[in-house]
């Protein structure tokens, strides 16, 4: 049965061999230099002992969230009003009805799953190698893969509030609230208007998650960048507190930050963090 089971294993790997090859051979975008960028990021994690991973969107596009700023992103997309009013702190006030049909709709997803890349994050994490990770996003995918130490610059559509009292409610109430009459969600125990905790703006980023995030990006030795074009502020402008050995860009488009970082990979972030040896 030993030796049965053996074969097997030894059958399973040469095949994948082959796949691997055919796939190389026969995709004409293939990068020839991506198996050597692969193996310089190997080494630069396994030399690093306090690593930070900085991301945005593109990490959970991969799970099937939309972004904001891609050519088929929300941006892009019509509506009454432009989102970038919609997900206004002025626009919450004054017409919350139309800024939670739309909220409800696009920024409320169910059965999102974390995928390769949140795993492999809370895997280094786990490991002792990441310390931690500062995202712009709000889904809350790198907690729900297991990470723990997460700075969520943006806040969390899974954490609501009312506005008035404080009272905190979770994501289902605020999805729940198109069934009321008149369409937005209200505190069970004052009746106030509910707010997501996501920062909206014209709103600041929170304090203390500031802090905490520039903090692990000055102790860290590796900054890894993943799934952002850079260009939100003030969140983009953290990453000028990295002082460390080696600053990688891994996305899927060129980013201004590109010819600065020590290694730059345009390809799925799922695709390279999954190919990463934990040792």
């Amino acid at each position: 049965m030993r030796s049965e089971s053996v074969a097997t294993a030894k059958f399973s790997a040469e095949l994948t061999k082959q796949i691997v090859a055919i796939d190389k051979a026969g995709c004409a975008c293939y990068d020839k230099n991506m198996d050597e960028k692969i193996a310089k990021l190997q080494q630069m994690i396994d030399e690093s002992s306090s690593i930070v991973f900085f991301g945005g969107a593109g990490v959970s596009t991969e799970s099937g969230i939309p972004d904001f700023r891609s050519v088929d992103g929300l941006y892009h997309q019509k509506w009454d009003y432009p989102p970038e009013e919609i997900l206004s702190a002025h626009f919450f006030r004054n017409n919350p009805a139309e800024f939670y049909r739309f909220y409800r709709e696009k920024l409320i997803i169910k059965g999102i799953k974390p995928n390769a890349a949140h795993l492999k994050l809370a895997e280094l994490e786990k490991a002792g190698k990441l310390k931690a990770i500062v995202t712009q996003n709000i889904d809350g995918l790198h907690q729900a893969a297991g990470s723990k130490c997460v700075y969520e610059l943006h806040g969390s559509t899974l954490r609501n509030y009312c506005t008035k009292c404080g009272e905190s409610y979770g994501i289902d109430f605020i999805a729940q609230s198109e069934g009321e009459k008149d369409k937005i969600p209200h505190c069970k125990k004052c009746g106030a208007i509910v707010k997501p905790d996501v920062v909206l703006y014209e709103e600041g980023l929170d304090n203390d998650v500031i802090e905490g995030a520039v903090q692990a990006i000055i102790d860290a030795d590796m900054l890894i960048i993943g799934g952002t074009s850079l260009t939100v502020y003030p969140a983009a402008g953290l990453i000028r507190y990295f002082k460390g050995k080696n600053l990688v860009l891994l996305n899927r488009d060129p980013t201004p930050t590109d010819s600065i970082a020590q290694l730059v990979i345009h390809d799925s972030i799922g695709k390279v963090l999954s190919q990463i040896v934990l040792r």
